[in-house]
């Protein structure tokens, strides 16, 4: 027993099998066929198990693994058709790569509300858009350097989700998610509407280049932007993971699982999500200022509802309530916008039956069809496929005896 909890493996199997060969000797008939059929499943000390127990150790290392393939990215040619349109290190893939970085960053820390705490948010485009918007006007009408101006822009994101929080978060359940609905579409209007030329209305701002760092300017210098993107993915998930394992994320998931519960303990749900909605806002925040820098400019679809249900659909297909799902339907989720738009401009698209053209030429019905088929075909999103997979093989394990027992002869005497 004590080398199984040295080797970190699970040591169930092996009490079920000390159990049952233990029992009393007077019952010794009784119990031996339930012995023998434990003896054919694989336990954790036979050689099948430790075969794989090193692969399972070096899968353990599989973020660090990534973290080093993605900051060496920019350095690489090697081709990946079908997935860029050209090299993995040219600027047009990197591009790509830092979006879905991006977008995989902000889906995750949506998912501290959505996922962590139960709190179903439509509003959650206006604190990146504002994280956006005042990092750009702090340039444009404060002619402060990018680097105040960012620390503006986040501040200013924090105060905003402080405030609009504090309103939204009176009110529970459907009646939450209109507030912030609300909230989202009142600041979308004010964008459009551009109040004294500050938002640049549909067209809105560029970035002033002669504020920005020369590092980040030019097409020769997308290899920065993009490692800013990998830096701002490996801080959100780093926070998301420090603030979910704290004492305030176990208060999230008995708020999550049954409020009132929480509050009979003698704790206030307020308070704490008030807490996980400004974090989620102050991440959303900084994610509006990378965004500013892998576009150059400030848009007024960043402020629009679709880019919090673009978030919401995002959660939901990667996995909501997982550490890695978010960041997974993130990714997929902008890399299939962008190659379903080439899909449905191409000619391929084009020569087909009009009948056929018309709904796959729009990337947001292909979108919504794989969407839901991933909904009814994974329930509980990508993330948790490994799990129904193992979940699927031991089920099969356990059957296996079963199945060999029924077969195995009676041995009845002849007549």
């Amino acid at each position: 027993m004590t080398a199984m909890l040295a080797e970190g493996t699970d040591t169930s199997s092996a009490n079920t099998v000390t159990v049952a060969r233990g029992t009393d000797t007077s019952l010794a008939g009784t119990h031996c066929e339930h012995t023998t059929d434990l003896g054919a499943i694989p336990r954790t000390g036979d050689s099948v198990t430790n075969r794989w127990t090193p692969v399972h150790r070096a899968l353990r290392w599989w973020p660090i693994a990534l973290l080093i393939t993605l900051l060496v990215a920019p350095y690489s040619a090697l081709p990946v058709p079908g997935l860029l349109d050209g090299p993995l290190g040219s600027p047009g893939s990197l591009q790509l790569l830092a979006l879905c970085l991006l977008y995989g960053a902000l889906a995750s820390g949506y998912d501290l509300l959505l996922g962590r705490t139960g709190l179903l948010s439509f509003g959650h485009a206006l604190y990146f858009a504002t994280g956006l918007y005042a990092t750009d006007l702090g340039m444009l009408e404060l002619r402060l350097p990018f680097a105040a101006a960012a620390v503006f822009g986040v501040a200013c994101t924090v105060a905003l989700a402080l405030l609009l929080g504090s309103v939204s978060l009176r009110v529970t359940g459907i009646g939450f998610s209109m507030v912030t609905l609300a909230f989202a579409q009142a600041g979308s209007i004010l964008v459009q509407r551009n109040p004294g030329g500050v938002t640049g209305g549909e067209e809105g701002r560029s970035a002033p280049a002669d504020l920005l760092p020369s590092g980040l300017l030019g097409i020769e210098n997308t290899a920065n932007l993009y490692w800013i993107a990998v830096g701002y993915l490996v801080l959100t998930v780093a926070v998301v993971h420090w603030a979910v394992n704290s004492p305030a994320g176990r208060v999230w998931e008995g708020i999550k699982e049954n409020e009132r519960r929480v509050e009979v303990l003698g704790l206030r749900p307020y308070g704490y999500k008030l807490v996980a909605f400004v974090l989620a806002g102050g991440l959303a925040g900084l994610g509006g200022v990378v965004y500013l820098l892998l576009t150059g400019g400030a848009t007024p679809q960043a402020a629009g509802s679709d880019a919090t249900l673009a978030l919401l659909v995002m959660v939901v297909l990667g996995g909501s309530g997982t550490r890695w799902g978010p960041l997974l339907g993130g990714v997929l989720y902008t890399w299939a916008g962008h190659r379903l738009g080439d899909l449905a401009n191409s000619t391929t698209i084009a020569d087909l039956p009009a009948v056929l053209r018309v709904p796959l030429s729009q990337p947001l019905f292909l979108l919504g069809t794989l969407f839901v088929a991933v909904v009814y075909l994974l329930p509980g999103g990508l993330a948790r496929l490994p799990a129904r997979i193992r979940a699927a093989r031991s089920a099969r394990a356990v059957r296996t005896p079963a199945a060999a027992r029924t077969a195995r002869p009676t041995g009845g005497t002849p007549a």
